[in-house]
Order: structure tokens, then C-alpha cells, then sequence
């Protein structure tokens, strides 16, 4: 089963961050990364811009309604996902728990609607 886990964080939390920091921060997602791609479960990633270059747009009401920044105005933001292929629930939670965001945030876990269209 495909499983999307969403990686939330503060990004206040990240403001201290040095350009050390980062290459570290770099490096232990690409150990794990590495990790998902040897027990061969990995499917996708990707890295999102910081959400103050987000731009959010609806239709609802049948009129378009264009937004500068987040849907909503929270203290986590999404910054991330990974893709993943295992059996169940319980192996993507245990990929989630080694995850780095889950250190320091949180790690939203979804099943794909795909399989069931």
C-alpha cells in the first residue's frame, strides 16, 4: 500500500539555522533517504520552498479567489513529503518514526486514494 507521510514543522524553529546547520540537516535526510531506497519501500520526495512563497487559490463560490501565503494561518507548515510502498499501516508508521522531521516536528501519515478509485 502507498502511504504519503507529510512533514510539518515550525519554521521558527529553523530561523537559528546555520549554513552548517543545514548541510547537516541535508545529510541525515539523505541517510534516510538512503534507508528507504535499500529496504526498497522508497517511491518519491521532495523539498518545498519556505511557505511565505506560497500562493493559495479557490473557487469556491464559483468566483476565483487568489491568496499570498498558507490556506491557513498555523505555526507548523508543510515542508516536505516522502512517498512510501509497504504492506500496512504499521510499517509506515515505523518508517515515520525514523523520519527526521518527527524529531523535530510532525510527520502526517496518509494512505493513497489511488488503489481505491
Amino acid at each position: 500500500m502507498r502511504y504519503t507521510f507529510l512533514l510539518y514543522t515550525d519554521p521558527a524553529d529553523l530561523a537559528h539555522m546555520t549554513a552548517e546547520d543545514w548541510a547537516a540537516e541535508k545529510e541525515v535526510y539523505g541517510d534516510y533517504i538512503n534507508a528507504l531506497q535499500e529496504a526498497g519501500v522508497f517511491v518519491d520526495t521532495d523539498w518545498l520552498q519556505p511557505v511565505t512563497t506560497a500562493t493559495t487559490l479557490s473557487l469556491k463560490g464559483g468566483t476565483r479567489q487568489v491568496q499570498d501565503g498558507p490556506f491557513a494561518d498555523t505555526k507548523e507548515t508543510l515542508g516536505g513529503y516522502f512517498v512510501v510502498e509497504v504492506p500496512d499501516l504499521d510499517a509506515a508508521m515505523a518508517w515515520a518514526e525514523k523520519c527526521p522531521a518527527a524529531k523535530s516536528g510532525k510527520v502526517e501519515i496518509r494512505p493513497s486514494a489511488m488503489g481505491s478509485l
